[in-house]
């Protein structure tokens, strides 16, 4: 009987990651490479993506990095042709490209301008393209060489907020000032879950698996107030560490979860469970 522990092994198989220069892209791309996977890293930000490469390849894995708008059909198909032609297959893709408004101390005030009555159309169509869209480009081009090899795993991030409504009470400050988590980040969220469920049943027979990975909130610096804020919505009583959805990741692309498709994999500290 095989090993349990060597359904986990990557070697030999591709991984590509967009949003690969990402706070999360990041750490699935390093746990990819450590448990012996190929993986390329893709961004619309190629610099910060190329750091992360280089970083995994200091440790002696293997990692490329490259450009890419996902919202370009022909930048997302070039994603694809230089991932085949850098590591001569692609077995996994990870949609983590999106736009997320995050609530650290870096971009916090920026979210202050999100209240629904005022939302802009403008950024919700341009919302839409990325977290949407975005991965629907990636994913008809990503297929095509899964379905030539009649092999392929794709996992879709998605978010606690797309299971459930954001409390917007966690993002008011003593100061009475009130920031919102944005309409759009909800309902494209919630999409990613029926684009994920299609395309599972949509490749029925083909070996091509799709999963979703629902990741809860991961400190980042984030001030005592917030952190206490959403740390009392979870019955862990805290928010994820950088690292703590790296092993879930792995389980989704590997073979560990080969009787797995159409599926959500929820790591939220209990956030949706209460």
């Amino acid at each position: 009987m095989q090993n349990v522990l060597d359904k986990f092994n990557m070697k030999g198989r591709t991984v590509l990651v967009t949003g690969g220069g990402g706070l999360l892209g990041r750490q699935f791309a390093l746990a990819l490479a450590q448990a012996g996977a190929d993986v390329m890293l893709a961004d619309l930000a190629y610099e910060a993506a190329a750091d992360q490469a280089e970083v995994i390849r200091a440790e002696g894995l293997s990692a490329a990095a490259l450009a890419v708008d996902v919202v370009d059909p022909e930048s997302t198909r070039e994603m694809v042709q230089q991932t085949l032609a850098r590591f001569g297959r692609l077995d996994v893709l990870i949609n983590s490209a999106a736009l997320d408004p995050k609530f650290d101390p870096q971009h916090q005030s920026e979210q202050a301008a999100n209240a629904f009555e005022t939302y802009s159309l403008e950024a919700w169509r341009k919302a839409l393209d990325v977290n949407l869209t975005g991965m629907f480009l990636a994913s008809q081009a990503a297929v095509q060489p899964m379905l030539a090899q009649s092999q392929g795993v794709i996992i879709n991030i998605c978010s606690t907020y797309g299971l459930n409504g954001p409390d917007q009470r966690i993002y008011s400050r003593p100061d009475s000032t009130q920031s919102y988590k944005p309409v759009y980040y909800s309902v494209t969220k919630a999409g990613v879950l029926g684009f994920t469920r299609y395309l599972a049943a949509y490749y029925a027979g083909k070996n091509v698996r799709v999963n979703a990975l629902t990741p809860g909130g991961v400190y980042n610096q984030h001030d005592e107030v917030f952190v206490k804020a959403y740390s009392a919505k979870t019955i862990l009583g805290r928010m994820a560490n950088l690292d703590e959805m790296s092993a879930a990741m792995l389980f989704l692309a590997s073979d560990a979860s080969s009787y797995m498709t159409g599926a959500n994999l929820i790591v939220d500290g209990g956030w949706t469970a209460w």
